[in-house]
């Protein structure tokens, strides 16, 4: 009997472990067929077949007649988007990863709720991992006002090989005309203006033009998958007159949907370039393509700057996997800069003079394969020349990493190093 027993034990735990193990697979994988070959050079970055390309392979057409407004740090960012709250007179979306709590969440769902208890409509998701901290008083204060909440992927039995995807994107839209996305959350680490350790390093934008309703549509995408909703209608979409002269498009990407798009989308982008890239990644862990593009766009004359965090980060592995894989890059004369004053969680991409990407995407493959990401890409010289200007005031605080002092580092920070890169994810 007991041997039977036994083998019974033997055979549940066989099976539990195999559940385990295939739930984990799934949760790491897209389900779509990665890219595993260089993308040629076949046009250069200002060349219209490079816009054609990314307005009608990739993404939506690029729309003319749009403004954008770069906003730094917690005290440029955030009252401009807490106005635009209080100012709403018939609907406002809002997306986000994370959402905790403080003076700042709580900021946040006063200004939703007052404009709920006004007749606005107000619709806010949030990713149920990224949102994990908030406080119940908040949800409950925005729920009793008439805020529609949705948590993205909140666990259940049917849907556990969707865990691991979460939304990484940071949308706010007001009365369809008014949007903002970047990089910050609401929690009390993205106030201030990056004066110390506890105060992180950020980029915000708020953009007017017909954009903004494909900024809208991005939202939608995942209110509709959550909540089985369609928001339509004047209230989310009226009719955008020109705010200015910038050309932009929204861009996304989900494993549900287009998981390489966006990856695809910086790997065109990179092989067009022909003199600059300057990269702002708060997690840069390239995989072996993005590395490969990032070289030969380097053997043919473009000067590769990147900015990443320093010793100041919220993941000690995400640094390790990343410093691993600079060998190839440094040697191919990439300057490559580790912010120091605190977190860096800019996430900021400029190629030659035109081409600003913004928003939700880091350059990993979390970003790349597992997350729902959003930028915004704009097409503006004047624009892209602030941005450069900004990019190099962050390098003057930032420490550069030559090739010889990557090679010379000290043995237990390769181990390290080494150990990172493989827990890292590598899809």
């Amino acid at each position: 009997m007991r041997g039977a027993a036994g083998r019974v034990g033997t055979i549940v735990v066989t099976v539990v472990l195999t559940l385990a193990a295939t739930l984990l697979a799934l949760n790491f994988t897209s389900g779509e067929k990665r890219l595993d070959e260089q993308i040629g050079r076949e046009y250069s970055l200002h060349d219209d077949q490079y816009q054609r390309a990314l307005g009608v392979l990739l993404g939506p057409p690029i729309t003319e007649g749009n403004r954008f407004e770069a906003l730094y740090n917690g005290d440029q960012i955030f009252p401009p988007m807490l106005d635009a709250i209080r100012s709403a007179r018939q609907s406002i979306t809002f997306e986000t990863y994370i959402y905790w709590s403080g003076a700042i969440g709580q900021a946040f769902a006063d200004a939703l709720a007052e404009r709920a208890r006004a007749g606005v409509k107000v619709h806010v998701l949030l990713d149920w991992v990224g949102s994990a901290k908030i406080e119940d008083s908040l949800i409950e204060e925005m729920t009793s006002a008439g805020v529609q909440i949705r948590k993205f992927h909140k666990p259940n039995w049917y849907d556990l090989a969707r865990m691991n995807n979460r939304t990484h994107r940071k949308l706010l839209v007001v009365d369809g005309r008014t949007g903002f996305t970047g990089g910050v959350g609401i929690a009390p680490e993205w106030t201030g203006h990056a004066q110390d350790a506890e105060h992180w390093r950020d980029s915000h934008f708020k953009v007017e033009g017909p954009v903004v309703a494909q900024m809208q549509a991005v939202f939608m995408d995942n209110w509709i998958k959550v909540s089985g909703d369609v928001l339509h209608g004047e209230r989310y979409f009226p009719e955008i007159p020109k705010a200015g002269e910038g050309r932009a498009q929204m861009f996304s990407s989900s494993p549900s949907g287009g998981s390489e798009s966006m990856h695809l989308m910086y790997l065109l982008s990179i092989a067009a370039a022909s003199k600059t890239i300057d990269l702002s990644s708060a997690y840069f862990v390239p995989d072996d393509l993005t590395v490969g593009a990032l070289v030969a766009a380097m053997q043919r004359g473009v000067r590769l700057r990147i900015i990443t965090p320093g010793p100041i980060i919220d993941s000690q592995t995400v640094r390790g996997a990343s410093r691993a894989a600079w060998g190839p890059l440094l040697e191919a004369g990439a300057e490559i800069s580790e912010f120091q004053p605190t977190m860096f969680h800019c996430k900021v991409f400029t190629v030659d003079g035109l081409l600003v990407s913004v928003g939700s995407t880091n350059f990993d493959n979390r970003s790349f394969r597992l997350n729902d990401e959003a930028n915004l890409n704009i097409y503006d010289e004047a624009f892209a020349a602030a941005q450069t200007v900004q990019f190099e005031a962050d390098l003057k605080q930032s420490k550069r990493i030559t090739f010889e002092a990557w090679k010379t580092r000290p043995l237990r920070e390769k181990v390290i190093e080494h150990l990172a890169s493989l827990l890292s994810i590598k899809l």
